[in-house]
């Protein structure tokens, strides 16, 4: 079957959007979750979210909307907590544990084996009905849309919560948000690649991005645009070889992270050859550290070849995984 026969069945070009959506929306809440080291925020909003399911099982509902529901309750928990002086890793542990315990007890009491929660566990996208994709794609837009649209006043707060609270920007108003739309967003991807994986695609293209990026808008963008190749790749490979959605995507996801370390670590060698110590530092080590008179017979100039990098009142010159700065007939090594 060719991937044109394939995308022409219903169910295929459901999964098809679903995983389009999932891939764009989790990375980009994710990188404010990164931002603010709470990486393993997802896997506790997760744990909580199977409560919700087996509470819509239980009452006969729609199992992803009291999902959102149970998983905006839990965010908001994992704040009070934080707030209220609780360490962020013992919340999250407590609901790791009553989130999972919770599910599978109504799980059993709607008279469901446990087998029915795989498909939210470990996703289950080619079963995403009509119903199913609407909501997803509905949360979905909005976190996108959020996420993007507020990025400057979402980032000050992640990134520094002291400069946003002096400029004048409510800090727990903001991370309330922030978890809010983690938790929108596990209920978003549960059907793709599952509770239990979820965290992962949060997390790896923003780690990944983080790799070859400088900006926090370019890591917001380059993650966004890796989930989407990891989630669409992975559902066609997973239809091709027969393997798990969830699982696929996800490990091409860590594939692409595998990929993109070394040009990462190459790039950020460069960046310490060509500027060794920050311009602050500088000042500091001319006067612990002596320049050490090096008998150089190259000249340096503008011509000759060696990166020059601007030092205070003059330019050094990189050679040899050391600056050379010019001193009266000599060259001084940094």
């Amino acid at each position: 079957m060719t991937l044109l026969d394939l995308f022409s069945l219903g169910f295929m070009q459901r999964a098809l959007l679903a995983a389009l959506v999932t891939g764009l929306a989790a990375p980009a809440v994710g990188t404010y979750v990164v931002q603010r080291r709470q990486s393993l925020l997802g896997d506790g909003i997760g744990h909580v979210a199977v409560t919700g399911v087996a509470l819509g099982l239980l009452t006969h509902t729609s199992p992803v909307l009291t999902a959102v529901v149970v998983a905006v309750l839990g965010a908001l928990l994992i704040e009070v907590m934080r707030d209220r002086g609780t360490s962020g890793d013992v919340a999250l542990s407590l609901l790791f544990y009553g989130g999972i315990a919770g599910g599978v007890l109504l799980t059993g009491l709607a008279g469901q084996s446990a087998a029915t929660l795989n498909r939210y566990l470990f996703g289950s996208i080619t079963t995403v009905d009509t119903g199913d994709l609407g909501v997803v794609v509905a949360l979905a837009l909005v976190v996108i849309a959020v996420a993007i649209g507020l990025s400057g006043r979402l980032f000050a707060v992640a990134q520094d919560p002291d400069f946003a609270r002096v400029a004048g920007l409510r800090v727990g108003a903001w991370n309330v948000l922030v978890s809010v739309l983690a938790a929108v967003t596990v209920t978003v991807a549960m059907r793709t690649v599952g509770l239990l994986l979820v965290s992962a695609l949060m997390v790896v293209p923003v780690a990944t991005a983080q790799q070859v990026t400088r900006t926090f808008r370019a890591t917001l963008l380059g993650s966004m645009a890796l989930g989407t190749v990891a989630s669409v790749a992975g559902l066609v490979l997973s239809a091709y070889v027969d393997a798990a959605p969830g699982a696929s995507i996800v490990l091409l996801a860590l594939a692409g992270f595998c990929l993109a370390w070394p040009v990462g670590a190459a790039l950020r060698r460069r960046r310490r050859v060509l500027q060794p110590f920050a311009d602050e530092d500088a000042m500091l080590l001319a006067v612990e550290e002596p320049h050490t008179v090096e008998d150089h017979r190259h000249e340096h100039g503008p011509d000759c070849g060696h990166p020059a990098v601007p030092h205070g009142d003059h330019v050094d010159y990189v050679h040899d995984g050391h600056r050379h700065a010019p001193h009266g007939g000599h060259y001084d090594e940094h």
